[in-house]
């Protein structure tokens, strides 16, 4: 039972519910504010389970820093500048840039962890990314309006947004890649590597930045949706990631999880009332023949 690669695919789902629930919200407050909220939620829910659960003694002083590393590069740095993408380029083309951690991340763990592939798993890789990207490429028709596909500001300016958000993410699973191999619980790993970023993001809230500073009151409504936007995408999906990586290799989750463009195209009809291209379709068959490959031992 490939269990590891089916929690990569768990996070995908949980990454791609996320993207269609948080365009509103993180509008509305901004990227740095929006991701801080959630961090925050989520930061005190794995508290307490930590807490109640006494997997807190499981932590090593050696394992505390890459953790803490990881959740500084992948959440901190990663994650806002996605909601920033995303709040430029939408949820579809937010998420082809994203999917790139996963070539990204294949090539570090080779680079960094001397993590070697078969030919079948790197074919399941190649087939699995051109799925992603031309089920985002080939999403839209030229008689969809929503407003999910404006690009507000330069669409360079997102592409570089996006990319970084991509090699954050990546950087992020690399570094924290050893520490889950060893066996420590995953929630606890979330915790850490969510608390970083939390704190990080709330020193920078402060600082005389207009950039950063919140777009809009945070009204119960908004502050609903952001702890659910949290709930699903860091105390399950990042905890579900941080468990395939405790077993799988690094290529093959990463690219598992960058899955969430294909998976989203369902949801974005359901959401949007407006049905993908026939291209799109095409590229998230691919996805499932690429996820295919990859399952095989």
């Amino acid at each position: 039972m490939p269990i590891h690669e089916l929690a990569a695919l768990g996070a995908a789902t949980c990454w791609a519910v996320t993207g269609l629930i948080s365009a509103g919200p993180a509008s509305h407050l901004g990227a740095p504010a929006f991701n801080r909220a959630r961090q925050i939620f989520v930061t005190g829910l794995l508290t307490l389970y930590v807490l109640a659960t006494g997997v807190w003694r499981e932590l090593e002083l050696a394992n505390a820093g890459p953790l803490l590393l990881s959740g500084l590069i992948g959440i901190f740095i990663g994650d806002t500048l996605l909601f920033e993408t995303l709040n430029r380029l939408g949820p579809r083309r937010s998420g082809i840039l994203f999917a790139l951690n996963a070539p990204i991340t294949a090539l570090l763990g080779w680079l960094a962890l001397g993590e070697t592939l078969p030919p079948l798993a790197v074919a399941g890789i190649a087939v699995t990314a051109a799925g992603v990207f031309l089920a985002i490429l080939f999403g839209k028709r030229r008689a969809q309006m929503h407003q999910w596909e404006a690009i507000k500001g330069p669409l360079w300016i997102g592409v570089l947004l996006g990319i970084g958000a991509a090699t954050g993410q990546a950087i992020g699973s690399i570094v924290a890649r050893p520490v889950m191999a060893t066996g420590i619980d995953p929630v606890l790993a979330s915790l850490l590597r969510v608390g970083i970023a939390a704190f990080c993001l709330s020193i920078l809230l402060q600082l005389p930045i207009p950039s950063v500073k919140p777009k809009g009151p945070l009204t119960l409504k908004v502050a609903a949706m952001t702890a659910l936007t949290g709930l699903i995408a860091l105390a399950v999906g990042m905890t579900l990631l941080l468990f395939a990586l405790s077993g799988g290799k690094v290529g093959i989750v990463s690219t598992l999880s960058a899955t969430s463009p294909a998976l989203i195209l369902p949801m974005l009809w359901l959401r949007t009332g407006e049905r993908p291209a026939a291209g799109a379709w095409a590229g998230a068959a691919l996805v499932v023949v690429g996820m295919g490959l990859l399952f095989i031992r």
